[in-house]
């Protein structure tokens, strides 16, 4: 009996501990973000290229977000014009081996998707 309840006890905490990272990187765009971050720090305008389909209002309001959690780092740059560049800090790298686990998952399932979908079509024809 005390063995599940320390399951339901572990399960409980995981949930809580999911709950609270999905709250922090919740959205379309977080982990687009952090992902391109990880590799170089990037100025606003590269960010807005580089993460398709962001509008620049979303953009600022999830670097603002970020920015808040210590995952980014804003720093104005002294150049004429004055330009804004995002890097990504050290707590933020914490989080490269997720966005790596996730690309690899979303490259299986897409590749999975594909072949199904091709499969299917193939049996159709057959038919």
């Amino acid at each position: 009996m005390e063995q599940e309840f320390d399951l339901v006890k572990d399960c409980s905490q995981k949930i809580l501990a999911i709950s609270d990272t999905m709250e922090i990187l919740n959205g379309k765009w977080k982990m687009s973000i952090i992902a391109c971050l990880c590799y170089k720090p990037m100025r606003y305008s590269e960010l807005l290229k580089e993460v398709k389909g962001i509008s620049g209002k979303m953009l600022s309001r999830e670097l603002k977000d970020l920015e808040i959690n210590e995952l980014i780092n804003r720093q104005v740059l002294n150049t004429a014009p004055v330009a804004v560049e995002y890097q990504i800090t050290d707590y933020g790298k914490s989080l490269k081996q997720l966005t790596n686990t996730i690309a690899d998952w979303g490259f299986i399932h897409r590749q999975r998707i594909i072949s199904g979908m091709k499969s299917r079509t193939e049996k159709q024809i057959v038919k």
